[in-house]
């Protein structure tokens, strides 16, 4: 963790793909993370977390039917479009109100959040508009040496990344 606390960034496999994180609080790690990718600040990013209490720093409280639709689906490959706290730093939610969270359900994603003790940034370890590394050689030769380190492991079953559902209006923007 030495490097997360260091303001590096880490590829790591999720249920999909590899992704790309770093410490969501730490505005020089997500904006070198930005800059790797060559993706806007203003698309926001997603968080990951081993279980919704990691996510509490960053969220309003849901509502009854919120928490129904939204734990339906946790952990699990389903993204959701949540109202942030207005404090979340503009870096994590771009242009939204709103935040994109998901408690993972592969195993090593969700101990790495573990052990960090908190959310992690993730998004796809690729290039904007490339297709995402499916295992750590193509994290390498998209990245050639530019991550401070690649988790060894396989990525879940799923073929597509994570569905994105907005949970007010309960809309699928990403399937």
């Amino acid at each position: 963790m030495r490097v997360l606390t260091a303001g590096g960034i880490i590829a790591y496999p999720t249920e999909a793909v590899y992704g790309l994180g770093c410490d969501p609080f730490n505005e020089k790690a997500v904006a070198h993370l930005l800059a790797l990718k060559q993706r806007p600040w203003q698309k926001g990013l997603i968080l990951i977390a081993a279980n919704y209490a990691q996510l509490t720093p960053f969220l309003e409280p849901l509502t009854p039917l919120l928490e129904k639709r939204v734990f339906a689906t946790w952990p699990g490959a389903v993204t959701w479009l949540l109202p942030a706290k207005s404090d979340v730093p503009h870096w994590l939610r771009g242009k939204s109100s709103k935040l994109a969270v998901r408690v993972t359900a592969h195993p090593q994603a969700a101990m790495l959040c573990s052990y960090w003790g908190g959310a992690l940034v993730s998004t796809s370890a690729n290039i904007s508009g490339h297709a995402a590394a499916k295992t750590a050689f193509r994290v390498r030769r998209a990245f050639c040496g530019t991550l401070d380190y690649i988790l060894p492991g396989y990525v879940g079953e799923r073929q597509r990344p994570s569905e994105i559902r907005d949970a007010l209006t309960n809309t699928v923007l990403r399937f």
